[in-house]
């Protein structure tokens, strides 16, 4: 099995990992409150938390 005769040098293994960035966060609105969030997310408005705009738990209803 061939091996590599040294190793890369830090030029390369620089270039290389120079086109691996993290990209920035997609963002949505939602329908019912407006907010900005996080895609795919659930958010807090208040009390409520919600997901593609319904409520998923209502800490008000439960007391």
């Amino acid at each position: 099995m061939p091996n590599p005769k040294r190793r890369f040098s830090k030029t390369r293994t620089a270039s290389r990992r120079s086109t691996k960035k993290a990209a920035a966060p997609t963002l949505s609105v939602d329908s019912t409150t407006g907010a900005t969030h996080l895609r795919h997310r659930a958010h807090k408005e208040g009390d409520k938390l919600f997901y593609k705009g319904r409520v998923v738990v209502d800490k008000t209803a439960a007391e």
